[in-house]
């Protein structure tokens, strides 16, 4: 099992604003998509929000190191890079859904 890294450092940039987010998942309904790698559009941030439970969250674009997280409820969200690969994992029982975040129009 991982160990538990450090929260995340990546910073989200100012300006953006929420416009869409997931259902709850859990560790039955996470979609198969979620599961391997994926990523979002140019332009989309996401934050993954724990509501119960652990979730590992894989950062694997080899744009960027290497990395993993276990989020909980009590730790900050994960923070998705827009067109990053990323992934995520269930640790047994756990509840989530990811907001989507975009630069607010002008």
């Amino acid at each position: 099992m991982p160990t538990p890294l450090s929260p995340q450092t990546i910073a989200l940039p100012e300006g953006l604003e929420s416009y869409k987010r997931t259902p709850a998942f859990n560790e039955d309904t996470v979609p198969g998509g979620l599961r391997t790698d994926h990523a979002t559009k140019v332009g989309t941030w996401g934050l993954i929000r724990i509501e119960s439970g652990r979730l590992l969250y894989r950062v694997t674009d080899s744009r960027r190191d290497p990395s993993e997280i276990i989020l909980t409820p009590d730790g900050p969200p994960g923070i998705v890079e827009p067109t990053i690969l990323h992934n995520v994992l269930p640790m047994g029982p756990v509840s989530f859904y990811v907001e989507f975040l975009r630069e607010a129009p002008k």
